[in-house]
């Protein structure tokens, strides 16, 4: 009997991933849906019986889809795959009647224990058809590479917000990526979502491998500082060299765990600058031109991170020259193809 399967993530690149992990011998027929909104629909004409449910989604995220389903009682079995894969993340979805938790990218020995755990399908786990179109070509459009470099960054952000909520033991919101490629002097345009304050803080470290290399900042509202100190358990929050091991300690985390992620989506090995302060009590667009006077083009991924229970916020600045982006996407194509 054909099971409906619907996999539901704001990325198109994401949801070929997905469908490439569906084990060959699942008789399945396969829906995919860009948000929670468009997978309750899905759901309720029957075209759902199991679903793959990012969390970080505009319109409906995982969460209200879960929620929703719950509320309704629709008929689906949930199994969520996502970036974020902190503790409390996977806590709220299991209590609102998850199956389990999948942590991208797939991971396809992963997928298999649970479905064979929960009853879902124990045949063989080969994972190699191109359903449904999920083949990626080449002659990709510019959203389609878009796309590919936000998912790409979504799976590396998840990963840097679960060691952050490891250190300072607080759930850390999550936003979904913006990314631009853009004229330099664009910059300050492109980066909406930071606050821009008159007063921020920046940690920049460089990288590069196999011809690909960039610039990772981490910038902090200055009203925010003290805050973090104490989040830290620092002894003396006004103190102004604590202040600083502060952002040091907290950009270490998100930029190293990043760095980390993005080297094994890419089979890279990233070498690192080390660590320095870009600038205290500045304004944003000082700090920025600083960084990327060299570069004509870039591609410059936001993540605004934040801490609502704390009216805390920071973000992390990826910046790659034009060069660098042909070598990302050819990668990633590469290693997808490769592991279908």
């Amino acid at each position: 009997m054909t099971t409906p399967i619907l996999i539901c993530d704001d990325s198109g690149f994401a949801r070929k991933q997905m469908a490439r992990s569906i084990p060959d011998g699942w008789d399945v027929t396969i829906t995919y849906a860009e948000n929670g909104q468009e997978a309750i629909e899905c759901i309720r004409q029957g075209k759902g019986d199991i679903m793959f449910l990012d969390l970080n989604m505009p319109i409906m995220d995982g969460y209200q889809t879960m929620e929703a389903i719950r509320k309704d009682d629709l008929p689906c079995l949930v199994i969520v795959v996502s970036g974020d894969v902190q503790p409390e993340a996977r806590e709220r979805m299991v209590s609102m009647g998850a199956l389990d938790f999948i942590r991208k990218p797939i991971d396809n020995a992963k997928l298999m224990t649970l479905l064979k755990q929960y009853g879902i399908y124990d045949g063989e786990a080969t994972a190699s058809n191109r359903r449904d179109g999920a083949k990626i070509t080449r002659a990709a459009t510019q959203d389609e590479r878009l796309d590919a470099y936000r998912e790409l960054v979504n799976v590396a952000m998840g990963r840097a917000g679960e060691n952050l909520a490891k250190l300072l033991n607080e759930f850390i919101d999550l936003p979904i990526p913006n990314v631009n490629v853009i004229e330099s002097n664009e910059l300050h345009m492109a980066i909406a979502e930071i606050n821009h304050s008159d007063s921020v803080s920046a940690v920049s470290k460089g990288f590069v491998s196999a011809g690909i290399n960039g610039e990772a900042l981490v910038i902090f509202s200055d009203s925010n500082t003290s805050d973090m100190v104490k989040m830290l358990k620092y002894e003396d929050e006004g103190n102004e060299l604590l202040q600083l091991e502060a952002l040091m300690d907290v950009s270490n985390i998100l930029i190293g765990a990043c760095l980390n992620a993005l080297s094994t989506q890419l089979n890279v090995s990233f070498s690192h600058s080390h660590p320095i302060l870009l600038g205290r009590n500045r304004g944003l667009d000082s700090l920025l031109s600083d960084s990327i006077s060299r570069w004509t083009k870039i591609m410059a991924v936001e993540i605004a991170y934040s801490i609502k229970s704390r009216d805390i916020s920071f973000d992390l600045l990826l910046l790659f020259p034009d060069c660098s982006m042909e070598k990302i996407y050819t990668r990633l194509v590469d290693i997808t193809e490769d592991n279908a």
